[in-house]
């Protein structure tokens, strides 16, 4: 018995309900995806809550003590200086875990953090705002600071001496120098050794935990490196970069010395907070090695609509995540 031809409505059917079943799977991988990254960043919270609690409860224990205070004199409490300072850890912890930013977004306009390239890579889309007229494209500025706060929840989880920063790019040497005098986290700028953390006969060999990347395709070594022995990556990504092998997304420019600057002095300002490293933190413009210029009146018109329409998607888009999320749960 001969097989029965199908109609031209039947094959439309057929192909109809393969798409949607196709798509059906996609929009479940998706989701699955979404609900992995919620659960990761609670971790990560929830890590670093317990870091810095660890990190308060070792500070009491020593008792008051004043920057430079090395010889241990009895000093009378200063009450309001105290209630001030307890006032700002948890600020700056507040920031870390809520909607506030660690900087105004107006500063990452000023450094250019949110200038892209040309080129957008296909995992770097979701990060892209719009394209300028010229076709530059243009990240979303409170994506920038939501991806800092979960990369400074991750760094903060780690001590000085167990990562490495590593910047191949000029532009950003004086940011990385200073970030390491200040820190005590071990820096490489110019050229990374490939293979000082992989290859014990070297004799320069030692081990790192963290690997932070200024450019995946610049510090490649460094990032290809961290890959092998199974080390968390953090890095700052540009819309042109490929973000393989790196965990912890930084969307941001980086080919400026400005955007470069401002990111590692947020990062610096945090990570000595979180460990009480008792060093004067430099203005950003010592970072940077120029001043922020003030954006034109015209440009921040534009600017604040322009990041109250972001909102608005944003807020938008969050609310479809959520509701899909829980159709699917």
């Amino acid at each position: 018995m001969g097989r029965k031809k199908l109609t031209d409505e039947e094959k439309a059917a057929n192909k109809a309900a393969r798409a949607a079943k196709k798509q059906a799977e996609k929009n479940i991988d998706e989701k699955k995806k979404e609900l992995a990254e919620k659960l990761a960043e609670m971790h990560g919270k929830i890590k670093a809550e317990k870091v810095l609690s660890q990190n308060q409860k070792e500070q009491s224990s020593l008792g008051p003590r004043k920057s430079g205070d090395f010889r241990g004199e009895p000093k009378a409490l200063d009450l309001k200086s105290e209630a001030k300072e307890k006032k700002e850890d948890l600020s700056r912890e507040s920031k870390l875990n809520s909607g506030e930013t660690l900087v105004p977004l107006e500063t990452y306009l000023k450094a250019g953090s949110y200038i892209g390239t040309k080129v957008i890579t296909p995992n770097m889309r979701k990060y892209v705002y719009r394209r300028r007229n010229d076709g530059i494209a243009i990240i979303n500025t409170n994506l920038i600071d939501e991806k800092l706060k979960e990369a400074l929840r991750v760094l903060i989880t780690y001590k000085p001496e167990d990562w490495i920063l590593v910047c191949k790019r000029e532009a950003g040497w004086r940011a990385v120098k200073l970030f390491g005098e200040l820190t005590g986290v071990r820096v490489f700028t110019k050229k990374y050794p490939a293979g000082i953390v992989t290859n014990i006969s070297l004799p320069n060999f030692f081990e790192t935990e963290l690997v932070f990347i200024c450019d995946p395709w610049l510090d490649k070594n460094a990032l290809n490196d961290a890959v092998n022995i199974k080390k968390k990556v953090v890095g700052f990504i540009d819309t042109n970069n490929l973000s393989n092998g790196v965990d912890v997304v930084i969307p941001a420019s980086n080919k400026g010395n400005k955007s470069l600057g401002l990111l590692l002095w947020i990062i610096a300002r945090e990570y000595m907070h979180a460990w009480k490293i008792e060093k004067k933190l430099p203005d950003v413009e010592d970072f940077i090695g120029e001043k922020l210029e003030e954006l034109p009146p015209k440009e921040k018109k534009k600017e604040k609509a322009r990041e109250e329409e972001k909102k608005k998607d944003f807020e938008k888009i969050e609310a479809i995540m959520k509701s899909g999320a829980e159709e699917g749960v």
